[in-house]
């Protein structure tokens, strides 16, 4: 009968997507663990694949073996696919969330149920995939033809070699994934802008997001028609490359490990690739080993940051940031309320921001403290490792290769929940939100 049906298991749109992407590394584990998806005898052991699969879906970048070396072609096309699969479907369930969200909060134009858009509406759903889709495909075959032309005319490869590494290379960087098929990623390029410049300008435009997007295509010009949620993330996005660029290139100037074994003139590049890289691509033009305490830690600091919603950068993605900052302005000067670009903020905004941040430090220290003390590895390494997989970044010291295997699904996990952690939860936040029909009496308890 009618009334006996169960009622589905999945009902919240967030639990959906997770799902989904855990059948997806499912399939892509088993895909790995074929002996055919590796070089020579033999297949890859469950956890190399896995690992492998987990990291190319959530477009992270990390790694346990060498992947030119240790995967075959078909591996690779599986990675490849993955990291596609990855960026692809993670902008658009970001995008569809958000505007599902703005439904359930009486809101038209709603990214994320936190900032204001007027990209999107729940009318658009065909218009949201069909744009994800020539976004995504125009940006990567602009930067594969410059990428696989460079390779053709100024390294000697063949032409389909050219065109495969120059495609991998644009895609992984366009889904901000980090994985490449050279041993030493993007090092051998250090100095060179016509294969540097391209990666960098597709990680950027796909870190800012979908309706960032299609929102400076209709108003480039225009900025006071952006939305809040627009404006926040370019400018906050702006002034974190550019202080991460000056930052990295100063710090790092002297030291002959990283740029100071690079000509003059190629260090401020360096310096920018790797502000960049920390933001979400995993792409390193020098050995990330070998720099500096001070670049570590801030690298760490950016890499928890991330990019911009409903992207295909990590992190807990700037406008959180900015919105926390803005609400610690606004306490300093002794406002009542927050205000950003002439538009209040509603309070359940950043306390969803708070949440999601503060959940964030949580999972970062703990699994920290838990590899410390199982691994009794470096601690200030560790934590790169784990910020790196939590905010999906990528960026090694190549300590995960040296890690005992439940550590490294330790990471594998972190990589999992921090791709969909703060799309998911954000979500979650904001379908959940509820009108309290009273109000307990006034507390104040005493802070600082």
């Amino acid at each position: 009968m009618a009334s006996g049906r169960r009622r589905p298991v999945l009902r919240h749109p967030a639990q959906v997507v997770a799902v989904a992407f855990a059948a997806v590394a499912t399939i892509g584990t088993l895909l790995l663990w074929l002996p055919t998806s590796r070089r020579g005898v033999g297949g890859a052991t469950f956890v190399e694949a896995l690992f492998t699969a987990v990291s190319a879906l959530c477009v992270t970048g990390h790694t346990i073996v060498d992947t030119p070396t240790h995967w075959s072609t078909g591996g690779h096309v599986v990675i490849l696919a993955l990291a596609q699969v990855g960026g692809f479907g993670i902008m658009t369930s970001a995008s569809l969330l958000g505007v599902l969200a703005a439904r359930r909060m009486g809101f038209r134009t709603r990214l994320l149920a936190s900032t204001e858009s007027r990209g999107l509406g729940l009318g658009d759903v065909r218009v949201v995939l069909l744009g994800v889709v020539k976004v995504s495909l125009t940006v990567e075959a602009v930067v594969a033809v410059m990428l696989s032309t460079r390779l053709y005319v100024g390294y000697g490869e063949t032409l389909p070699r050219a065109m495969w590494e120059g495609t991998f290379l644009a895609i992984s960087s366009f889904n901000n994934a980090g994985f490449a098929l050279r041993s030493d990623s993007m090092v051998g390029f250090a100095e060179d802008p016509w294969m540097l410049l391209p990666s960098v300008a597709a990680t950027v435009i796909g870190g800012l997001g979908f309706p960032v997007l299609i929102e400076l295509r209709r108003h480039l010009r225009q900025p006071q028609r952006w939305s809040v949620h627009t404006k926040l993330t370019v400018v906050t996005s702006s002034v974190l490359l550019l202080v991460g660029w000056l930052f990295f290139t100063l710090n790092e100037w002297r030291n002959e490990a990283t740029f100071g074994a690079l000509a003059w003139w190629a260090r401020p590049m360096a310096g920018l690739f790797l502000a960049v890289g920390t933001r979400s691509s995993g792409f390193n033009s020098v050995d990330v080993a070998e720099l500096n305490s001070g670049s570590w830690l801030v690298a760490d600091v950016f890499m928890f940051i991330g990019g911009g919603s409903a992207s295909t950068a990590g992190g807990i993605k700037v406008t959180t940031f900015a919105l926390l900052l803005m609400v610690m302005i606004a306490e300093f000067r002794g406002e009542s309320s927050v205000s950003v670009f002439a538009r209040r903020i509603p309070e359940r905004v950043y306390r969803q921001a708070l949440t999601v941040a503060l959940v964030s430090v949580g999972v970062i220290v703990g699994s920290t403290i838990l590899l410390v003390e199982t691994t009794r590895l470096p601690a200030d390494q560790v934590l790169f490792e784990v910020v790196s997989s939590f905010a999906t970044v990528g960026l090694s010291t190549g300590l995960p290769a040296q890690m005992p295997q439940h550590a490294q699904v330790v990471l594998t996990v972190l990589m999992f929940v921090g791709r969909l952690g703060p799309i998911t939860l954000g979500s979650a936040l904001a379908l959940r939100e509820r009108r309290r029909m009273y109000e307990y009496p006034e507390g104040r308890p005493i802070i600082g």
